[in-house]
């Protein structure tokens, strides 16, 4: 494209440059030409008042000389038959360069005129004489004379339309490296996207078109981050799902007592727990997504609260934990889907089966304000030493089999209504987990560029909620 351009842009100015140089260089010559002829024109008229009033041939000498033109002049004069003056004879001054035939016919018209002879021109300018005779004066117009001045005018001409040419080739460069620069890097940003550099952007700069053209590559790549993002994010959120279960089915396998068939399947729940553990840590890495709930979405959350617990409680039974749950006597209406909110339960309830030991007590309290509904999720076991640590994403609480995950998909949860998730220390003794459901239909929460989090601090809500009471 480029350099197709610049040969264009070439031709275009060359063709341009020919069409006016060419008619521009033929007037400058004919001008040259014009000047030259006036200049013989002027000298021919200065001898003409002088033949007007004498034919003597010294007198006519003296005005010749003194015209300056005595080497490139000559005066022809006829013979005059007047009776009165007593006839004269024909008088010639200078050189004649002119041929006969042509200073007669002259003569003859009346007429000035030019004719060519070697080493330049004449021009023959008649002349009336006091006795009615025509005498013509010729004047020597050379060829050096004609041309002068014309090869610096061509050459000038020349300069000037070169110039041109080159200006406008510099200026085609220019103009194709500009338009092809930005197509160029967008061809190297697909080439990158296409070997799974998925970091590759496109500079948005250049003509409107490409420009357009590298916004719409940008937004395509964002949107292929994204959908490759949700897809490691499902990947990993199903496969965290999977832990409950499995806690459950390991659980049970340790009460199986000793045997062959016991043995055997406390060694296949060991490995299933194991590849899900490895299916996690493969999707660790993609970027969370917050959505808001569209309009009509959302659940009961007291409702998902009693499901959930049900569920745990003979677990906890069976374990000799005591169980508090408060708050889930009416209906609490939140922005988020039933199936997520189910998931984070599980992974809370879960992280306090799983790092707590038998018989530690837990609580689920459910407190509904006026723009934000705070679930706690609190135990009486060891605590949590480093909560931030514990929220970071990928970083799990040190115990073997742990992926970090589980907070993960409940802090998301929070975030994709506005609020948040806290860790601190609950009236049990050991870890509280707070997690703040925004109802006002606040943004939600946004990543910064490099994957920090902008929380959006929530209100006094908390302060009036009473702390969970002590387990019976």
């Amino acid at each position: 494209m480029r350099w197709a351009l610049v040969k264009v842009c070439l031709a275009v100015t060359t063709m341009v440059v020919v069409a006016f140089a060419v008619p521009l260089g033929l007037v400058i010559r004919e001008m040259a030409r014009d000047r030259a002829f006036s200049n013989a024109e002027r000298e021919a008229a200065a001898v003409a008042p002088a033949l007007s009033i004498t034919t003597d041939r010294d007198q006519l000498e003296r005005v010749v000389a003194s015209a300056g033109s005595d080497s490139g002049m000559a005066v022809h004069i006829p013979a005059s038959a007047d009776k009165t003056s007593g006839g004269t004879s024909a008088v010639d001054l200078g050189r004649q360069r002119a041929a006969a035939a042509d200073i007669a016919t002259v003569r003859r018209l009346g007429r000035a005129s030019t004719s060519d002879v070697p080493g330049g021109s004449t021009l023959l300018q008649p002349v009336a004489l006091s006795s009615g005779e025509i005498a013509v004066v010729e004047v020597f117009v050379p060829d050096v004379e004609v041309t002068n001045g014309l090869t610096t005018a061509w050459t000038v001409l020349a300069g000037v339309g070169l110039a041109l040419i080159v200006g406008s080739v510099a200026v085609a460069d220019r103009l194709g490296v500009r338009m092809v620069r930005p197509a160029q890097r967008l061809v190297e940003g697909a080439h990158e996207l296409g070997e799974g550099k998925l970091g590759a952007r496109v500079p948005e700069e250049g003509p409107t078109e490409l420009r357009l053209a590298a916004v719409a590559f940008n937004s395509m790549a964002d949107q292929v981050v994204q959908l490759l993002a949700n897809e490691r994010e499902l990947a990993a959120d199903l496969s965290h799902r999977l832990r409950t279960p499995l806690t459950v089915l390991r659980l049970n396998a340790a009460s199986l007592g000793d045997g062959p068939a016991a043995e055997q399947t406390r060694t296949a729940v060991a490995q299933l727990e194991r590849e899900v553990d490895t299916i996690i840590r493969t999707a660790r890495e993609a970027k969370p997504q917050t959505v808001a709930a569209g309009p009509g979405a959302g659940c009961d959350a007291a409702e998902v609260v009693r499901e959930r617990m049900a569920f745990w409680s003979a677990l906890a039974e069976d374990e000799g934990r005591k169980v508090r749950v408060a708050g889930v006597d009416r209906p609490v209406r939140i922005p988020v889907a039933r199936a997520d909110l189910a998931a984070a339960l599980d992974a809370l309830l879960g992280n306090v089966f799983r790092h707590t030991t038998e018989g530690t007590a837990f609580a689920v309290d459910v407190h509904n304000g006026e723009d934000a509904v705070i679930v706690l999720v609190s135990d009486a076991g060891p605590g949590i030493s480093d909560p931030e640590a514990a929220m970071a994403r990928g970083r799990g609480s040190g115990s073997a089999g742990s992926t970090g995950l589980g907070l993960d998909i409940v802090r998301r949860l929070a975030e994709s209504t506005g609020g948040d998730v806290r860790i601190g220390s609950s009236v049990l003794g050991g870890t509280e987990v707070r997690i703040w459901i925004q109802l006002d239909g606040r943004e939600p929460v946004r990543r910064g560029h490099r994957g920090s989090v902008r929380r959006r601090r929530p209100g006094r809500l908390v302060s009036t909620f009473n702390r969970p009471r002590s387990l019976p």
